[in-house]
Parts: structure tokens; sequence; C-alpha cells
């Protein structure tokens, strides 16, 4: 089991390291009013994560979004996404799946808020052929895994990535989509 605060530590640490200015962490009040946007909770290691750490501009390559504040948030692309979706044709965003970095090209990382442990999804819509579930992988079954993959420099999105890196298909993105109809 991973030690939240030693994690925390660690990661704070590496996004202090790159030399950009971090911006502040989010407060307690920011945190509550994205939630209240949001409408739905967040995992318990993203909120430290963005209350510890700071409101985005660290992570891998993209960076995560900011939590809120101006310009794309989690809060403006979920929301965004999900008018998407309601606006006719096939759902291709599940409720409660919080875009947390942009990889480019349209695909995103995000985090299953449903999943007390955060877990960590990747929507990759390029080239998909039978439906929007084919788009959704899981990156980390945590939050806390996908963090440690970070540090350590072996997530999918490194050069050196090795096999083991491999993202599998999101079981339960059919069903998930299906609630968004």
């Amino acid at each position: 089991m991973t030690d939240i605060d030693d994690l925390l530590r660690r990661v704070l640490a590496k996004a202090a390291a790159t030399g950009e200015r971090l911006p502040p962490p989010a407060t307690a009040e920011e945190v509550a009013r994205a939630e209240r946007l949001l409408g739905f909770g967040l995992p318990p290691v993203l909120v430290r994560l963005y209350r510890e750490v700071a409101n985005g501009g660290f992570g891998p390559d993209y960076q995560l979004f900011p939590l809120v504040g101006a310009g794309r948030t989690v809060v403006t692309v979920y929301h965004a996404e999900r008018r998407l979706t309601e606006s006719g044709g096939e759902p291709h965003w599940p409720e409660e799946v919080l875009p947390i970095l942009d990889w480019g090209c349209g695909m995103y990382a995000a985090v299953d808020c449903r999943s007390p442990e955060g877990t960590v999804l990747v929507f990759e819509p390029n080239g998909i052929e039978g439906g929007w579930h084919r788009a959704w992988y899981v990156d980390s079954g945590s939050m806390t895994g996908w963090l440690e993959r970070w540090l350590a420099g072996t997530g999918w999105y490194e050069e050196d990535a090795d096999e083991d890196s491999e993202m599998r298909p999101w079981r339960t993105a059919r069903q998930r989509l299906s609630e968004s109809e």
C-alpha cells in the first residue's frame, strides 16, 4: 500500500523540479465549488493532489488541468464533453468521469469518480469502430498507481515504456455510457 503523504511529497518535489512556477494549491472552498458545479464528489487522492500539490500545471506531458480558474479546467472540459454526449447521437462521455489531462489529438486522461481509488482512464477516440465504448481504456486501477508510474517514468506515454504499460479496455465503458442515454 502506498503511503499517500509520502507519494504527495514526491509528486510535489517532481512538479517543483520542472523549473516552471506551479499555481498555488486549490483551497477547500474551490474544491467544494468544483464538486458543486460537477454534481459529484472527487476521489480523496485527487482532492489531496489539488489541495496539497497545485491547482494543475504538473504531471505527465501536457500536465493536469486546473480544477478551477480561468480557461480550460476539469469542470469546463467535463461539462463540454457531457454536452456533446447529451446533444444526441451515441453517448461518448460517461457521467462522473472527470477529464484531468489533455493528451492531444482528442485523447484525455480521466478519473472515474465513482471509483474510491480513482481509476485512471484514457479516452482514445481516434480510429475507433463499433461504438464509443471502444475508445475507453484503463490506464491505472488507481490514482496512486498512475502517479507512481509517472514518478518512475514508466507510463505508456514514455518513450522507453515497457510492454507492462499496455492499457486494457475499460470493461464497464458500455454500461456506463448506456447510463448517459
